[in-house]
């Protein structure tokens, strides 16, 4: 009982002190208690899906930090100097995943992406990771989360990938829908041309976005 006690105690504990290293970066921006807020909602939404607990914290850190700051280019507190690209799928398991981490290498920073699920999943999808990591790319920065309205309101592209009639419209945006196989249950072998038609898709529309091919 006391155990149990403790754990809770610790966790508040953590998590009030995530909430002030998040209030003093966004500090003029958001008060305390929107700080707080959001970082509570990320937990709970996270602790949700997830299959363990084990690093919880530092993945709602990093999730409310990005809705935070997703919310802030989308009111204008925040001024983005990169394009905003979000992709959605499913389960933010597999497709979009490959995709935010291939955008990623091949923009170098000159773009900024965001991957969400309409439905988000427990975790990584294993072979899509292994595909990614034979291609010498890191995937362990990425978990599944589920599509918000901050992410959304701040983007410039949002790109659809499966996840039908639960991908909301939000005016003003630049919508894109790829038509993907589902990587869901398939082998590495099975998802390597997946991943690679992900590969050509992301190069056309960085070069489209940078006015320039990328490699």
């Amino acid at each position: 009982m006391n155990d149990a006690h403790d754990d809770s105690h610790d966790h508040s504990l953590a998590l009030d002190h995530i909430a002030a290293d998040l209030a003093d970066r966004f500090h003029g921006v958001f008060s305390v208690e929107t700080v707080a807020k959001c970082l509570h909602e990320s937990y709970d939404t996270l602790a949700g899906t997830a299959r363990t607990t084990t690093f919880l914290d530092i993945l709602a850190e990093g999730f409310a930090r990005d809705r935070l700051t997703a919310l802030a280019q989308a009111e204008g507190a925040i001024v983005s100097p990169t394009p905003e690209v979000l992709y959605v799928c499913t389960h933010n398991a597999g497709r979009s995943v490959a995709a935010a981490v291939l955008t990623d290498h091949y923009a170098k920073g000159r773009v900024h992406v965001r991957s969400a699920g309409s439905q988000p999943g427990s975790e990584i999808n294993r072979a899509v990771a292994a595909v990614l990591r034979e291609r010498g790319l890191d995937p362990d920065q990425e978990f599944p989360k589920p599509l918000t309205n901050e992410a959304a309101r701040a983007a410039d592209v949002i790109i659809t990938m499966g996840c039908g009639d639960a991908c909301p419209i939000y005016p003003g945006k630049r919508y894109l829908d790829w038509e993907l196989t589902d990587p869901a249950g398939r082998t590495v072998e099975e998802v390597r041309p997946i991943v690679d038609d992900i590969d050509g898709r992301v190069r056309l529309l960085l070069a489209e976005l940078l006015g320039e091919a990328v490699a």
